[in-house]
């Protein structure tokens, strides 16, 4: 073999070196990367809530909402009132609503805003985020815990005021959707509730305030839907 045989061979020998250490190296990316993708899905779920209606046997949640009126609800329900209105004007009357949640997974639920319809509501599709209307405040549900949620129509101008309290005071099925995420601002989901009256009640009882709640559906908005 002459000398010109010999490089050709060590150029060919160089070229496989270099291929196999171009698929070694494609591989290993490959991997970190999806090591990478994993991990960044794990710290995800980590932090992510759902939420639920509160079991029966969770403890009643006290909620005030902030003009001396307030709240005992027990778990697995709702509670929704007219308030008493002024002497002034007794038809100006606040629409209070309340609802004990459960929050079932690893992240703390930040809940964000809320959609009222003033009936037993079946649509597959949410509502859009501009009806949404915000929280006062951002309410809080640690994870694996119980909480509340609360609001309130306050102005008898609002288009609502008037569908939500005919429900409330007949004591109609409504339902609730509420916008939430995660303490970091992401993962923004919306989860229904249906509130349903009690077969019976008796007049002036307790029972006239409450409806039991259950959840129907769930959105994510930050990620794929789960259908």
């Amino acid at each position: 073999m002459n000398w010109s045989n010999w490089a050709t061979v060590a150029d060919l020998a160089t070229a496989l070196g270099t291929l196999i250490l171009a698929v070694a190296t494609f591989a290993a990316v490959r991997s970190s990367n999806l090591t990478a993708r994993v991990a960044q899905q794990s710290m995800l779920i980590s932090l992510r809530p759902v939420l639920m209606a509160a079991r029966r046997e969770d403890p009643p949640q006290k909620v005030n909402f902030g003009d001396s009126k307030w709240f005992r609800v027990p778990g697995g329900q709702g509670m929704a009132e007219v308030g008493e209105g002024t002497e002034a004007e007794p038809a100006d009357a606040a629409v209070y609503l309340a609802l004990a949640v459960r929050n079932m997974g690893s992240g703390i639920a930040v809940l964000r805003g809320w959609h009222f319809y003033p009936e037993w509501h079946r649509d597959p599709e949410h509502a859009s985020l501009e009806e949404f209307q915000q929280q006062t405040r951002d309410m809080y549900i640690p994870a694996g815990d119980v909480g509340f949620w609360q609001g309130a129509f306050r102005d008898p101008a609002d288009p609502r005021y008037g569908p939500a309290r005919k429900a409330i005071e007949g004591h109609q099925p409504w339902t609730l959707e509420i916008l939430y995420g995660d303490h970091d601002g992401g993962q923004r989901c919306i989860t229904r509730f249906a509130m349903l009256p009690p077969a019976t009640m008796e007049p002036g009882s307790t029972s006239d305030v409450r409806w039991f709640a259950a959840q129907n559906r769930h959105w994510n908005l930050d990620r794929p839907d789960p259908r």
